[in-house]
């Protein structure tokens, strides 16, 4: 049963070519590494899912701040 197009025998021989570049001392480093990514990239996906399925909640105010009227630009003062 080919997995992603890839039978047995390919995925076989993709092992064989990894573990004579890196050698067997690299390997679980590479593997956790590669969960650790794998994880993260879960995890933000959940994070960004999480964030589109919530209520929109209004991130600036929605009344002007005390003496400033709505949709007049603020002045910027010297502080002086």
């Amino acid at each position: 049963m080919p997995i992603g197009g890839f039978g047995m025998g390919e995925m076989i021989l993709i092992f064989l070519v990894v573990l004579l570049l890196f050698g067997a001392k690299r390997l679980p480093e590479i593997g956790s590494a590669l969960g650790k990514g794998i994880r993260e990239f879960k995890s933000s996906v959940r994070e960004i899912e999480h964030e589109l399925k919530a209520p929109d909640q209004p991130s600036h105010r929605t009344t002007p701040p005390p003496g400033e009227e709505e949709g007049e630009p603020r002045r910027l003062t010297d502080g002086g």
